[in-house]
Parts: C-alpha cells; structure tokens; sequence
C-alpha cells in the first residue's frame, strides 16, 4: 500500500491577509507588561489606562439593575431600541444643538464600534483617509483593516496640537475618501477650535469626502463650550459620529457607544452590525437611557476635579528639567514631550523610555510610537490626585538619573 504523505494543517496555510494589517498596539504591549509585573507583586502607578476611576453613577446603575429584574434580557432591534434612539438625539441636542432623527442613530457595542462600523462601509480598498497625528491607536488600524490608506497630518505642540487646515488641504488627492477627526484628542488632549472643525468641513463639502468625527470626549472640555460639527449647518448630510457613554458616564465595562449619520450609511452600518454583534446588550440600553436623560451633575462633577488634576500634572511634569508639556484643553491626558532627555547613555526612543520608566520605577505611561509620534509619553490623570502625585515623583526622579 502506497505511503500517503503527510496532510497539510490548518496551521500551517496563511491567514487572511487583512489580519496582516493590524498590529498589537504599543499600548495592549505596555499594558500586558504592567499586569505582569503586578502579578508579581510589584507596586506600580499606573498612570498609562485612560478609564474613568469614578464608579458609574448611582441612577444608572439602578436603572439597569431593573431592567435586569424585569427580565429584559432578549434580543431587541439590531440597531437599538426605539426609546433609546430618542434619548440619543435629545442629549445630543441637549448638549450640542443639533437636530438628529432617530432613524439616523445606530446604537453600538462602545464608541469603537460605531468607528469600525463606519470605516467599513466608507472606506474600500485603495481609499485614502486623512488622519491628524498623533492619533488615537484604533484608528490607524481600522483604516488599513478595511483596505485604507491613512494620509498622516503631523500636528505640532507649539501649535496645541491643532490641525492646519492648508496642511489638509495639500494632502487631498483624487483617492481621498474621508478625514477623520478626533477633538477633543487622545492622546494630545487638543481642541480642535470651531473654526478650524468648521474649515475641515468645507473642505469636506467641496471635494465631496466624508467627515468621521470621534465624540468619545466631547463633554470634557475645561475652557470652551463643547462643541460638534453635527451643529454646523448642512453637516449631516456628508458626517458620521462616533459617541460614546464610557468616558462621559464612567460606563467602560457596559459597552455602550452610538453613531449619528445619514440614513442611507446608518442603514449600511446596520447591515454589517447584524452580521457581527447584533444588537447591544438589552439591559445596558436602559441604563443608557437613564444616563442620557438623567441628572448631569456626576459628569459636571467629574469634569470639575479633572481640570484640579489637570492642573497637578501639568505643573508638575513641567517642574521637572528635560520634560516639555502643553497644557492640554480636554480629555484626561497629558503628552509630554521628552525629547531632551533621550539619546547619548539614556533611552534611544519613547518607547524604551516608556520600558525603563515601568521597570526602575513601577510607572506605567504610554510611549508616544503607540500614537504615530515621536518623543513623547502619554499619561492618563483619570486615576486619584494620590496616584498622581507619586508617579511624578518617581518621573522626577528616573529623569534626575537620566541627566
């Protein structure tokens, strides 16, 4: 009998080639560092986790616990349910003055999904999309997943990290599918002003390109009015937002994200929706609603002690010698600038300072490559003023030696 010659395994044929396109970020790398050595026992400061360490409000929680004991726990609409959709666009004109319909809300798992949803069905293979760096992880690699180029727009700390409106202007080219905008910034904190969301619009308007603009902080801006570009006149027609109850509500681990676009993009989003996740969890819906059109005071009372961190932080990143910092307008992020102290005997790049900061001295931060940038560090002040203060402490220190 003849010898059959060994089968081939799975294993052993290539994956799809759009899993190629993505990569572990420099945050999940820095992150699954940190959790090892706490495993260990190690004390650390983790400054690097840009979550919320308040609880979620009390009449949030309530109202899901409730929807839990009335057993609404089965499937609803893959999109959201309909009392839900209303309460997104009531907040939405609450806070911001538009003028959405609820048959233009899609209702997601978190703010990312609404994001991924939307580059899927924008962006196809070969596609253009203007992205200003540093950028949030996710985006650059939901672009590619999806066949996208991102364009990367370099947005300078001298300037706030606000985008230059020629300088987008200069990189549209007939491929150009959209521009993303993300304001107020992680990982810069930046704002972008009116005007200057309200010049990329125009831009959008007259070469015929999709705005994708990521709300996830937009009611965490210390000294300006928050704003949307869902406001601006004739702005639906051509934008997609992304919104998200997680930073706003301290509601991370419920998952609960929305997006707000024309009709005809809702509907594409839907489709691709009901193939993936279906539709959010049933009693977090509810929860939702109750945070939505419910009291603001607990976000009011947030944004109120993020600016007094704000402010520690700040201060206290630039008292230390070799550290730059610009004061950011939003978010709970500061990104300083350690250029000065890497090179000769120290660290070569952000990234091995980021290592050795969270080996020597227990501090977790963010190396600026995570976000397309170079030397920089992203710290999160979403944790207590206690925490703050040590990790500078030990920041101070590390870079004492460094010099």
């Amino acid at each position: 009998m003849a010898k059959l010659e060994a089968a081939i395994t799975p294993l052993q044929r290539p994956l799809a080639a759009r899993s190629g396109r993505l990569a572990v970020s420099a945050t999940a790398a820095m992150l699954h560092e940190a959790e090892r050595l706490r495993a260990q026992g190690r004390d650390l400061v983790d400054l690097g986790v840009g979550e919320p360490d308040f609880v979620t409000p009390e009449h949030i929680t309530a109202a899901g616990m409730a929807a839990l004991r009335d057993h609404f726990t089965r499937y609803t609409a893959i999109g959201g349910i309909a009392s839900l959709k209303d309460a997104v666009t009531q907040a939405h004109r609450r806070d911001f003055g538009t003028a959405y319909r609820p048959e233009e809300v899609l209702v997601t798992v978190g703010g990312k999904q609404a994001l991924f949803n939307a580059t899927s069905v924008l962006v196809d293979h070969g596609d253009e999309v203007i992205l200003p760096a540093p950028y949030w992880v996710s985006f650059y690699d939901q672009i590619r997943y999806a066949g996208g180029k991102p364009m990367l727009i370099e947005t300078a700390a001298a300037e706030g990290f606000v985008l230059d409106l020629e300088r987008v202007a200069a990189a549209i080219t007939p491929r150009t599918k959209a521009i993303l905008l993300n304001s107020p910034a992680n990982p810069s904190g930046a704002v972008f002003p009116p005007e200057v969301v309200r010049g990329v619009l125009e831009l959008c308007r007259r070469h015929g390109l999709w705005l994708i603009s990521d709300e996830c902080y937009a009611r965490f801006v210390y000294d300006a009015k928050p704003h949307s570009v869902g406001a601006e006149p004739e702005a639906r027609d051509f934008v997609v937002l992304a919104g998200s109850l997680s930073k706003t509500y301290a509601m991370t681990g419920w998952r609960m994200g929305y997006a707000l676009a024309p009709v005809p993009i809702i509907q594409a989003m839907l489709k691709l929706q009901s193939h993936s996740t279906s539709n959010a969890t049933s009693f977090v819906q509810v929860a939702a609603i109750a945070a939505l059109t419910g009291t603001q005071e607990p976000v009011a009372r947030m944004l109120a002690e993020y600016k007094e961190r704000r402010a520690l932080i700040v201060e206290g990143l630039r008292a230390i010698p070799g550290v730059r910092c610009v004061l950011p307008e939003g978010a709970f992020y500061a990104y300083p600038n350690i250029a000065a102290l890497l090179g000769g005997r120290g660290p070569a790049t952000a990234m091995e300072f980021s290592q050795r900061l969270l080996a020597e001295t227990g501090v977790v931060a963010v190396p600026g490559e995570a976000f397309g940038g170079q030397g920089h560090i992203r710290f999160s002040y979403a944790t207590s003023r206690a925490a703050i203060g040590e990790g500078l402490r030990r920041l101070a220190e590390f870079c004492a030696l460094l010099k």
